[in-house]
């Protein structure tokens, strides 16, 4: 078939998957965290080019809802990615400066030591975060995935979904049939029966419950729902460019904590950027949005425990060690921008440093 179906043993896939983000494209990226950098005039950073990753639905709309792409003091070339873990390796390789990921693709970056930092924390909703069947499907509990074809894609924060949904019922990924795709091509593959099952998350979540999936697990009680801002060693070692990342996370900051009490505006712009049907986005919405959380030691431990869930399963060589990558230099920034918003944009509310 045309798209990518790996049905390889995934012990073989991740490490090589390891040693691409080790070992491609590094030369010109600092290998060191860069130290906090000293402020910059607006003429500084009005020269800024920030390349930012995202992905489906993600960071583009989600500030464009709120109102704050308008006014930038430095310029956004936007970089479309199907999931985290390719979005890491551009952020690795220089190639974009900073981007959203989930909590799966942050374990993998630990592991590889690449050269990027996580520079900001949220947490989401757990419902999205499924194992999806066909609505005629056979299937009624996780334990009968046993021997089954599950899509995934790899390295992705369904992936650790799986692996923790799996375990909940007794099962290991080796008692089933990987096959590592992006969505797009998961979700075809899912619609025409050649995998029983499906894990990903929103918006793929509600646009398959949109089109006769149904859900066989989700979430609760076993994702810790995080995701995390992901930034390159190369921005942070530059002033002008450390600059404008902080900016946009606190921007990132105060258009989640808009989406909340704007749920209905995010979902209408949602569908827009994207042309997914209105009633998708805001099922998805309706869930519950990403909100920003301190990058405190719960989250770095809950992280911690499900990179070693992944080596204990054999996919990831060794130890990750996920406190290797957080960076706090920016909390300051974006608390301050979570409770206060933005001055002059529609999220701003007051208050004080």
């Amino acid at each position: 078939m045309p798209r990518e179906a790996h049905r390889v043993p995934y012990r073989w896939v991740l490490p090589a998957l390891l040693a691409a983000l080790t070992l491609t494209g590094c030369s010109s990226v600092p290998l060191e965290r860069p130290p906090v950098q000293p402020p910059v005039d607006d003429a500084a950073l009005a020269g800024v080019t920030l390349h930012v990753g995202d992905q489906k639905g993600g960071s583009q709309s989600l500030l464009r809802a709120a109102g704050l792409l308008e006014d930038l003091p430095y310029r956004i070339e936007w970089r479309t990615f199907t999931s985290g873990p390719p979005l890491i390796e551009a952020a690795r390789a220089g190639a974009i400066d900073v981007g959203a990921t989930g909590n799966t693709p942050a374990i993998f970056a630990a592991a590889a030591k690449a050269r990027v930092q996580l520079v900001a924390a949220n947490r989401g909703n757990v419902t999205s975060d499924a194992i999806l069947v066909r609505e005629d499907s056979p299937h009624h509990a996780v334990e009968q995935l046993r021997g089954t074809r599950i899509a995934v894609a790899k390295g992705s924060s369904a992936h650790g979904q799986l692996l923790y949904t799996l375990r909940a019922a007794g099962l290991t990924l080796d008692d089933v049939d990987l096959t590592f795709l992006a969505p797009a091509d998961a979700f075809a593959a899912w619609q025409q029966g050649e995998v029983d099952a499906w894990a990903v998350w929103d918006p793929y979540t509600a646009q398959a419950e949109a089109e006769g999936g149904r859900v066989l697990a989700d979430g609760e009680g076993t994702a810790n729902g995080f995701g995390f801002q992901v930034a390159s060693n190369a921005a942070l070692a530059d002033p002008a460019r450390s600059a404008a990342v902080a900016d946009l996370l606190a921007r990132v900051a105060a258009a989640q904590t808009y989406s909340d009490t704007h749920r209905a505006q995010r979902a209408e712009v949602w569908s827009a950027e994207t042309g997914l049907p209105l009633a998708v986005t805001r099922r998805a919405v309706d869930r519950g949005p990403d909100l920003p959380i301190p990058f405190d030691d719960g989250v770095v431990a809950s992280q911690q425990a499900l990179a070693d869930a992944f080596s204990d399963a054999g996919v990831i060589p060794g130890r990750a060690d996920f406190a290797a990558l957080v960076d706090r230099r920016f909390e300051p920034t974006t608390r301050h921008a979570a409770r206060t918003g933005i001055p002059g944009t529609p999220t701003h509310r007051g208050g004080t440093p």
